[in-house]
């Protein structure tokens, strides 16, 4: 969950360039502060975001300064809630951070959290898919009719997938990467995805789904015809 949580803040950092998008100063929201949450949440706001509100399967807490990340962390890891924290902020709920003015939305909780009850409320500048399958698809059609950037779960999600591959191969070639190493190749793999992700669509001009679908595809496609298809 390290994986995929840092892997979330490096697509995220990109997506915040590609748009012409500031680093400092951009406004995050996680809903679900779990080990993903906690991590992308961490990250993003050592690169320079200020990350004010996140939220558990309980409730949420907003501070327009900025959260104290660090304590709410060790009241989670506790097994306490987020409002035991005693930091400066707010009682929200999960449905109220949804519809926060923020730069970037992380839902990384569960499944259909945005959807096409509250899809019209989203106000983020971009949204990332930090859990599996957390737009519906009828939520994504009205957040890109009203401009908003979703950067979809198989390529914002996909760090901790792309760690168990580093550890396939050094099993295979009995290599032993350093934490230091694997960080930095899961930060080159991420990098390159998404580049080539945001190419396709600009390129073809279609949202940064299908891209990435229509480009595993293609891979997919390619492989099966210089393998050959096996009963």
């Amino acid at each position: 969950m390290e994986a995929a949580g840092r892997g979330l803040a490096i697509i995220l950092v990109h997506a915040l360039r590609n748009t012409g998008l500031s680093l400092e100063g951009a406004t995050v929201a996680v809903e679900g502060f779990g080990k993903v949450g906690r991590t992308c949440a961490r990250l993003l706001s050592e690169a320079g975001c200020r990350v004010v509100a996140v939220s558990d399967s309980h409730e949420g807490w907003h501070c327009d300064s900025g959260l104290d990340l660090g304590r709410l962390e060790e009241v989670k890891l506790a097994g306490g809630r987020l409002a035991d924290g005693q930091v400066p902020g707010e009682l929200i709920t999960r449905q109220e951070l949804l519809s926060l003015p923020v730069t970037v939305l992380v839902p990384a909780s569960v499944e259909s959290t945005v959807n096409s009850s509250n899809a019209n409320q989203v106000r983020a500048r971009i949204v990332a898919e930090g859990a599996n399958g957390p737009i519906t698809p009828a939520a994504e059609a009205v957040l890109a009719e009203d401009g908003i950037v979703v950067v979809p779960d198989i390529l914002a999600n996909a760090g901790g997938v792309t760690v168990s591959y580093f550890e396939w191969v050094q099993d295979l070639q009995s290599f032993f990467w350093d934490e230091k190493e694997i960080n930095t190749q899961l930060e080159r793999a991420m990098l390159r995805a998404s580049e080539q992700v945001w190419a396709y669509h600009a390129r073809h001009k279609v949202s940064l789904r299908e891209a990435a679908y229509l480009i595993a595809v293609g891979r997919v496609a390619r492989a099966s015809e210089a393998r050959g298809i096996y009963p």
